[in-house]
């Protein structure tokens, strides 16, 4: 028997009306305007701007490629500290993850709180953490790896819990049902689940790390930004753009190599 033809026909949505994406246009930029009143930014100081952007640009051109010998251990220096920050994050966020998991820690008064400390964690940005721990440890690498080693762990137990909550729940139940504990269920229940994840996210975060290292030598935590504030205090932008390209092929090998080995886990 045939469907009738308005039946048929109530099927398919209808599209959006013209009058639904002028609406939207419109409040878009009624958003934009008032952001830049309230900000006070303009586009005319921008245009007035762009002449001194050239300058600084024609400065930083050629790079000073001589200098690159003077960073090359700033640069070891920043990838040590992301490393040592990622790892120690990463072993601080598993059960920082466990404890926000829902499924994993039922008990209310124990993941809200875990949930809480967690999103305080990861509101305080990597510069202030930087500046919070020069202030108790003094200038110097161990700083910033204190200070990325936090920013990870609120990055990559805010993934993983997530992860975590969304695991097959059957190999749980089965273990359950034949007597093993809490520990032998996150061994052999979940870690076989959400270890190609885990990894994932730690990669992640370790390319993050790399970035934010090379900034947090403005607050005198250690690494390449150390170079970044002295060639900018002292107006030597050729070595700065020297210090820019070295990072970006630092950044762009490690971005890439951590972007085949997640394609190899997942």
């Amino acid at each position: 028997m045939g469907v009738p033809q308005s039946a048929a026909v109530s099927i398919h949505p209808k599209p959006p009306g013209r009058i639904k994406h002028v609406l939207t246009a419109a409040l878009v930029l009624l958003l934009l305007i008032a952001s830049a009143k309230q900000t006070e930014a303009s586009f005319g100081e921008l245009l007035e701007g762009i002449p001194e952007m050239m300058k600084l640009l024609r400065e930083m051109v050629p790079p000073r490629w001589s200098y690159m010998d003077n960073i090359l251990p700033g640069m070891l220096e920043t990838i040590r500290m992301a490393l040592l920050g990622t790892t120690i994050g990463a072993i601080g966020a598993i059960p920082v993850a466990i404890f926000c998991a829902g499924n994993l820690t039922p008990n209310i008064w124990v993941y809200y709180p875990a949930r809480f400390l967690l999103n305080l964690i990861r509101t305080l940005p990597d510069l202030l953490l930087a500046a919070i721990f020069v202030a108790i440890f003094g200038l110097g690498p161990v700083p910033g790896i204190f200070a990325l080693a936090v920013f990870s762990l609120g990055l990559i137990a805010k993934l993983t819990y997530e992860a975590l909550e969304t695991i097959d729940r059957g190999p749980l139940e089965a273990m359950t049902a034949v007597g093993m504990n809490r520990i032998q269920l996150i061994v052999f229940g979940v870690v076989p689940q959400l270890a190609a994840q885990f990894t994932s996210f730690v990669l992640y975060a370790f390319e993050i790390n790399v970035r934010a290292a090379a900034v947090l030598g403005l607050v005198g935590a250690g690494g390449i930004g150390l170079y970044y504030e002295a060639t900018l205090g002292f107006l030597e932008y050729d070595k700065t753009s020297a210090i820019i390209l070295m990072t970006l092929v630092i950044v762009l090998l490690i971005d890439y190599a951590s972007t085949k080995l997640r394609e190899k886990l997942l």
